[in-house]
């Protein structure tokens, strides 16, 4: 009791403290007005000391508010019989009249203004005063939460009744690894996923269960995610490739390229998604099936129809000034944040750093911020209005830890932000008109290490084409970066597409097409229709793939062979046949245990690069070399990247039985999908046995 007795007489400090902050700013500007309108005064004609203007502006300013607060709802409910032409103006005038009457019931009298001065000025200070408030409570996630439940409600009363039985929805960490969770949570920086645990102070039980799961060789968003929401990613073998048939690049970041993907995805399914039965997508690449789209990439081409309802979710989240407000001081605080974390980093000569100029202390900042507050504003209104299925993804941390590091103090703290996300919509599903599930994810995890630029001087692209016999740049030129809250940025603001890549136009015909998926390379020869054998390279160009195997930054090669169907390559000639690897790894022994698998299964896909390059990768410490400019990278194997998490309720059947391992995003699928089928209620038949009967 004396906790939650703390607790209350806390908020109403907090509510006295803001208060007070309000009525001071508002009497400053009440003599700031008073000091530039020649018929706003606030001395008596025989002029007054400053203490007494002072003394005015401070009663009448509080004058104001309080006739405000109190008169303001009645004179609403009485202005609903005005016709809505007249209401404008005479909200105007009624709020002049308020300023005018607090000026009057100054037991000093020596306040006066015009009517039409009083006008303006109870508009402006109207505004100041809402501005300030909002402001103050940028960090209160009570009076956010009062709001959202406000922003939602219009909503909630148009729509139906909704059934009994409990919804789900789904949070996806964007990039936060299952080591780098359990090391924040012991940390005590996540007290809402500790709680969930068990782990927390409170001392209280476990109500959520954590197991680790195991990504595809592609460990990034585009194909976990088009794995977890359509479960298919047949045919996604990287972040980025080159398609010898469409003669184009496809980027999973790119709205073209996911919508093409999402509808590979849902002819290979054979159905529309996970979230197929009154659901809602909000933040995602793609889709999933959802009748509600909100923050979409795969649908954000679109000019009309559902990429319509995809973007109004910002303009429905910034309709209401104080979310507004919120938002961009936020904004402006996390880009600051940014420029001062990365001259810190620069001045103590930090290493591995790679640059956080230009766009970037923006793009952190939406992704931290804008995307944050909208998604987690648009679950709120699903939870609200009672969807059956919620799939969201915050991107904040992944974006943060590709540039300061995936264990950085910077990324800890975007962590911390988002466990108060977590407790917020833990709250208000609480309120929900029906009983709700939370499931949180990730997609994948992070891998720490230096760029391979920056230890060996030299790009991935310099080193094929000296294996090629092709000039080389003298100097390195850098790699873009295929962090995905920057096309969510571009989407957002209708931006052209970058970096001219949709259709690939070789300047030679032999030139290879290098790209790269954080330290996962590919390298495929444009003239040449079909997938390339080892044969064929070797004699097109006999030293490239001892070049790219021989070095020490590269792990193994994937290539396909005329002879053994396809081989992994490795330092000193090693040659190993795929359906060997179980029995010797060799290259892949340093890889862990999954790697065979996952290399044999991106080696049946139909868009396999002619030659797929895996960045050296040091067990001891879980260190890659990124092929990007990211010293905390995904895309390929090695280190935690390829390790990411489920958490899960009690109350759920277990993702697999005890000692099975979770592997691959279309894994992940079939259990959320069996999850969405269960009632909750004990007794009932578990969707593992329907599964097995099935």
């Amino acid at each position: 009791m004396r906790g939650v007795g703390g607790e209350r007489w806390r908020r109403v400090a907090s509510q006295i403290g803001r208060s007070v902050a309000v009525w001071a700013v508002s009497t400053l500007t009440m003599l700031f007005l008073a000091g530039i309108l020649p018929d706003f005064r606030l001395r008596s004609a025989d002029g007054d000391s400053a203490t007494d203007i002072a003394v005015t502006a401070a009663l009448g300013a509080g004058a104001f508010g309080l006739l405000s607060a109190l008169a303001w709802p009645l004179l609403v409910r009485l202005l609903l019989l005005v016709p809505a032409l007249v209401l404008g103006l005479l909200v105007f005038f009624l709020n002049g009249a308020l300023l005018w009457l607090a000026l009057r019931v100054n037991p000093g009298e020596r306040g006066d203004a015009a009517p039409e001065t009083a006008v303006v000025v109870a508009a402006v200070m109207s505004a100041v005063a809402s501005a300030t408030g909002a402001a103050l409570a940028v960090r209160d996630d009570d009076a956010y939460r009062r709001r959202l439940y406000r922003l939602a409600d219009r909503r909630r009363r148009s729509t139906p009744p909704c059934p009994a039985t409990p919804g789900t929805v789904f949070l996806q960490l964007d990039g936060v690894g299952h080591d780098v969770l359990l090391d924040v949570v012991a940390k005590g920086l996540m007290p809402t996923v500790a709680r969930w645990l068990g782990t927390g102070s409170g001392g209280d039980l476990p109500s959520h269960r954590l197991a680790p799961w195991r990504t595809d060789w592609s460990s990034q968003t585009g194909a976990s995610q088009l794995g977890i929401l359509h479960g298919s990613n047949h045919d996604v073998p990287a972040f980025r490739w080159y398609e010898k048939t469409r003669r184009e690049v496809m980027v999973c970041n790119r709205p073209t390229s996911a919508a093409e993907l999402q509808a590979r995805a849902v002819e290979y399914a054979g159905h529309a998604g996970l979230l197929a039965t009154d659901g809602a997508s909000r933040g995602n690449l793609f889709g999933g099936g959802a009748g509600e789209q909100a923050l979409v990439l795969s649908i954000a081409t679109r000019r009309r129809g559902p990429a319509a309802r995809s973007r109004a979710g910002y303009f429905a989240y910034f309709s209401d000034p104080a979310n507004a407000v919120r938002t961009a001081l936020s904004f402006v605080a996390e880009v600051c944040r940014e420029i001062g974390q990365s001259t810190r980093a620069r001045l103590r000569k930090q290493r591995p750093r790679v640059s956080r100029g230009g766009l970037y202390p923006f793009v952190r900042a939406f992704a931290t911020v804008v995307e944050r507050d909208v998604v987690v504003a648009a679950v709120t209104g699903d939870l609200l209005a009672g969807r059956t299925a919620v799939y969201a993804d915050l991107v904040a941390y992944d974006e943060v830890a590709h540039h300061s590091g995936p264990a950085s103090r910077d990324a800890e703290k975007v962590l911390r932000r988002l466990d108060r996300a977590l407790a917020l919509i833990e709250n208000v599903a609480e309120h929900a008109p029906r009983p709700y599930r939370i499931v949180v994810l990730s997609d994948h995890g992070q891998s720490p290490g230096e760029t391979f630029r920056s230890r060996y001087g030299l790009t991935l692209a310099d080193l094929v084409r000296a294996g090629c016999g092709l000039p080389v740049p003298r100097r390195a030129r850098r790699t873009h970066s295929g962090a995905e809250a920057r096309a969510s940025v571009r989407a957002a603001l209708r931006r052209p597409v970058e970096e001219g890549a949709e259709h690939y136009r070789p300047t030679r015909g032999s030139e290879p097409v290098v790209l790269a998926s954080g330290n996962l390379g590919l390298v495929s020869f444009p003239d040449v229709p079909h997938r390339m054998t080892k044969e064929e390279i070797d004699a097109r160009h006999p030293a490239l793939l001892p070049t790219l195997a021989n070095h020490p930054g590269i792990g193994f090669l994937l290539v396909r062979s005329e002879r053994h169907g396809g081989v992994v390559l490795g330092a000193y000639g090693a040659e190993i046949p795929l359906e060997e690897l179980d029995d010797n790894p060799g290259p892949l022994a340093a890889f862990g245990p999954g790697a065979a698998d996952v290399v044999r299964r991106t080696h049946t896909f139909p868009h396999t690069a002619d030659i797929m390059v895996n960045s050296f990768h040091d067990p001891a410490d879980g260190e890659v070399l990124a092929f990007e400019e990211q010293i905390g990278s995904h895309g390929g194997l090695g280190g935690a990247q390829s390790r990411a998490f489920l958490l899960s309720p009690l109350t759920l059947s277990g993702p697999v039985p005890d000692g099975a391992d979770l592997a691959g995003a279309e894994q992940i699928h079939r259990v959320l999908r069996r999850w969405l089928t269960e009632s909750g209620e004990a007794g009932l038949p578990t969707a593992p046995d329907r599964e097995r009967a099935a």
